[in-house]
C-alpha cells in the first residue's frame, strides 16, 4: 500500500511539472551581447591648450670657442589635432615661447632673453596606442627681447631690442608625447633654428642658432 501511495505521489508531481512546462513553454535564457566599448578616438578632431617649461641655449654657428649657458623660460598656447590617415595626424600650434642664453665674459655676465610667437606645424605619428612621435617645421615670429649685463657691481638692461638681424624665423621640431588618457598628454621636444642669425660683424657675439628643450602638459577637448 505504501509503495502504491509513493508511486502515485511521484506520478502527480511529474504530471504537474510537465503541465507547467507545456503551459508556460520552455524557458529561454537571454544573454545580453557583450558590448565592447572602444576608447580609440583617433579620428576625432580636437583642440586644446598646452604649456610647460623651456630650457633655452644657443648653438654657435661659426665660433666653436664661444660657449653659452642655458636659461629657464616657459611656453604656452593653443593646439589642434586633425586626423589624416591612421597613424598620421596634423598638429598645428600657436605658442608664446621664451628663448635666449647666458654668456660669461671677462667683463661680466650677459643674459639675452627673447620672446617669440612660435607656430609649429607638426606631423604626429602614433607609434603604439598612447605613445606618439612628433616632427615638423616651426615658424618663429619675434615679439620682444631683453639684454641684461651684470659686471658684478651694476646691472644694465635694454628692452624691446628690435635689431632684425638678431632674429631667425624657421626652426625644426622633433619630440615625443605620451597620452595619459583621451584628453591629457605629457610631451618633450627639441627645437633648433634651421638658420643662424646674421649678427653684426663688429659684434663680439658670433652668429648662433637658438635651441630649446621643451617639457609640457597638454589638455585637449573633443
Amino acid at each position: 500500500m505504501k509503495h502504491i501511495l509513493f508511486l502515485a505521489i511521484c506520478l502527480l508531481v511529474a504530471g504537474s511539472v510537465s503541465a507547467q512546462t507545456y503551459y508556460y513553454g520552455p524557458r529561454h535564457i537571454h544573454r545580453r551581447p557583450v558590448q565592447r566599448q572602444s576608447n580609440d578616438d583617433f579620428y576625432q578632431p580636437r583642440i586644446g591648450i598646452e604649456g610647460g617649461l623651456s630650457i633655452a641655449n644657443t648653438v654657435s654657428s661659426y665660433n666653436s670657442n664661444y660657449s653659452t649657458n642655458s636659461i629657464l623660460g616657459f611656453n604656452a598656447g593653443i593646439v589642434a589635432e586633425i586626423p589624416l590617415i591612421y597613424p598620421l595626424s596634423f598638429e598645428p600650434e600657436v605658442l608664446f615661447s621664451q628663448k635666449g642664453y647666458q654668456a660669461n665674459t671677462t667683463d661680466g655676465t650677459l643674459t639675452q632673453r627673447n620672446d617669440y610667437i612660435d607656430v609649429p606645424l607638426l606631423a604626429k605619428f602614433r607609434l603604439v596606442r598612447g605613445f606618439n612621435f612628433l616632427v615638423g617645421p616651426q615658424l618663429n615670429f619675434p615679439v620682444a627681447s631683453t639684454t641684461t649685463f651684470n659686471n658684478g657691481f651694476n646691472t644694465s638692461s635694454e628692452s624691446y631690442y628690435t635689431n632684425t638681424s638678431n632674429k631667425s624665423y624657421v626652426a625644426g621640431v622633433v619630440g615625443l608625447s605620451i597620452d595619459l588618457n583621451q584628453n591629457v598628454d605629457i610631451h618633450a621636444r627639441y627645437v633648433i633654428d634651421l638658420s643662424s642669425n646674421e649678427q653684426d660683424a663688429n659684434s663680439p657675439i658670433p652668429s648662433y642658432r637658438n635651441q630649446v628643450w621643451q617639457f609640457g602638459l597638454g589638455i585637449k577637448f573633443q
